[in-house]
């Protein structure tokens, strides 16, 4: 009887699977947290830190000057800022949650296309490279672009696969937050047109029924992993021919194509009016930049990677996975490759080649390299996630000690505040040189002071007013200073003479008036204390 009734009990359920996603995303967050404080905000986050404190109606008005395609950004930090505060690491921790969201998806995008095992590597390898922490260790929008640009190719994927209008939605929601995050990353638009037009191509060829007859007779679970089914499978190499095999004729009704630009029309109505606005302030926002040239495509692996030897491992595994793989590595080779290619052509007629705007790709870069790593075993994918660490390490831990660019020239923001706070009296007087360039000095010392920081004696318009990051200043300073009996002069660099560094009206009333009391040299900038 006991017997019968112990035969006759339902057999324990098999502990579940832990998700793909997990340990990627757990140990990005991990590895991007520590540490998340370490640098002082550089000039990039104190543009971030100046635009995001000002009011809704202060924004709109940037966006008319200057910044615009980051004016959403700003306004999300706007929100986060007055419930969080303007800690460093409240700045960072939105782009630290970003980037373990996309480390996750690039995993789950992986399995999707390439198997389990390879999406598995490619977000540990994800979490590995420098690049990945120092974009989540700062406050600006590139690990918001990481995140929706996996999560847009994850949507197209599954709307190719499961066609229907709530997954062409889901995927025109996804590309409208990838250009408000940045509107270059849309050039990951490219990649989804040669994944849509291969699907519709290849899903219309004559053994796509037999593969659709096998797709019926195969377990779904061995059907959405690309490692386990047949080798002669037509889907076992293309994940477009897999979604059609799955969705039968309805997905050949579908008409992927049709679906696709149908998806972009809203996202085009939403964006436009940005790149508008982007475009007329290309050339004041991006006068910096130099015209792109064949050099920078060989140094981009290491610019991405943020250390060169971690890029030049990644660039390796990602070749030979896109080999191994077959016409599966279509959609994130094309990832990788068209976004590059079509900022590299358009810096060679204009001035927009910034290597950190690609950053979106290393996820598929990522994804490739998981490939390669797919048929080997556990532990010897771990030795390579282990190696690439290793070989980062150094840049790790530069990245956690200066944000500036080029790496190692800090501009000491932080160590120049110090200094006027422990010196200031009352009725001292603060005057910045330069004041229209983007180093920023104004903003930097008025984040570690805030009301602590003397008065501005020159400004006579800040940023707000402006619409923009710069001050105007007075037309007469001798007249403006008549009544300051102390200013803290702060320069950029290490000038001999600070005072004599200053040009113009602004240098000539200083050098009338006062005399210089005592001089702090900190790595980038002079504090200088006249007296009248």
């Amino acid at each position: 009887m006991n017997g019968g009734r112990a035969a006759g009990r339902a057999a324990p359920a098999p502990p579940r699977p832990v998700p793909v996603w997990v340990v990627p995303a757990l140990l990005t967050l991990a590895v991007t947290l520590t540490g998340v404080n370490g640098a002082q905000p550089w000039r990039d986050e104190l543009a971030t830190w100046s635009a995001a404190t000002r009011s809704p109606a202060g924004l709109a008005r940037m966006a008319g000057t200057i910044d615009a395609g980051t004016v959403p950004y700003y306004l999300l930090m706007h929100g986060w800022l007055a419930l969080t505060g303007d800690s460093a690491t409240a700045l960072r921790l939105p782009s630290v949650l970003a980037m373990a969201g996309a480390a996750g998806l690039t995993a789950v995008l992986g399995e999707r296309l390439l198997g389990q095992r390879a999406g598995l590597a490619g977000g540990l390898l994800f979490a590995a490279v420098p690049g990945t922490s120092r974009y989540a260790q700062e406050a600006r929008p590139y690990a918001f672009v990481a995140l929706f640009a996996v999560l847009a190719t994850l949507l197209l994927v599954r709307a190719l696969d499961r066609p229907g209008w709530r997954a062409w939605a889901a995927y025109a929601a996804a590309v409208t937050a990838l250009g408000l995050a940045h509107l270059v990353a849309l050039g990951l638009l490219a990649a989804h047109a040669v994944a849509v037009l291969a699907r519709r191509v290849r899903g219309a060829a004559p053994r796509a029924g037999a593969a659709h007859s096998r797709a019926r007779a195969t377990p779904s679970r061995a059907a959405d992993d690309p490692a386990s089914r047949p080798a002669d499978d037509p889907a076992a190499d293309d994940p477009a021919r897999a979604a059609h095999s799955r969705a039968g004729p309805a997905g050949r009704r579908g008409r992927p194509l049709r679906g696709w630009l149908t998806a972009l029309a809203p996202a085009a109505a939403v964006l436009a009016p940005l790149a508008l606005l982007s475009a007329g302030q290309r050339g004041r926002q991006l006068d910096w930049v130099d015209p792109a040239r064949l050099a920078d495509l060989a140094a981009l692996p290491g610019a991405l990677a943020r250390a060169g030897a971690v890029g030049g491992l990644l660039l390796g595994l990602a070749v030979l996975g896109a080999v191994r793989a077959g016409r599966r590595a279509l959609l994130p080779a094309a990832g990788v490759a068209l976004p590059t290619l079509l900022l590299f052509v358009a810096g060679l007629a204009a001035p927009v080649w910034v290597p950190r705007y690609l950053f979106f790709t290393v996820p598929f870069a990522c994804l490739l390299a998981g490939a390669a790593l797919a048929t080997v075993t556990l532990p010897a994918t771990s030795a390579v996630v282990l190696l690439a660490a290793l070989l980062g390490l150094p840049d790790q831990a530069a990245l956690r000690r200066s944000h500036e660019w080029p790496p190692g020239a800090l501009v000491d923001y932080r160590g120049a505040a110090r200094v006027v706070e422990e010196g200031r009296r009352p009725g001292d007087a603060v005057v910045f040189s330069p004041r229209d360039g983007w180093l920023f000095l104004d903003l930097g010392t008025r984040y570690h002071l805030g009301d602590r920081q003397p008065r501005d004696a020159l400004a006579v318009r800040g940023p707000d007013a402006r619409g923009d990051y710069w001050a105007d200043e007075c037309a007469r300073p001798a007249e403006c200073l008549a009544d300051v009996p102390r200013i803290w002069l702060v320069v950029a660099g290490h000038p001999a003479a600070p005072v004599d560094a200053v040009p113009g009206a602004k240098g000539a009333a200083l050098r009338g008036a006062f005399t210089v009391a005592r001089v702090w040299a900190r790595p980038g900038v002079t504090v200088a204390l006249l007296t009248r």
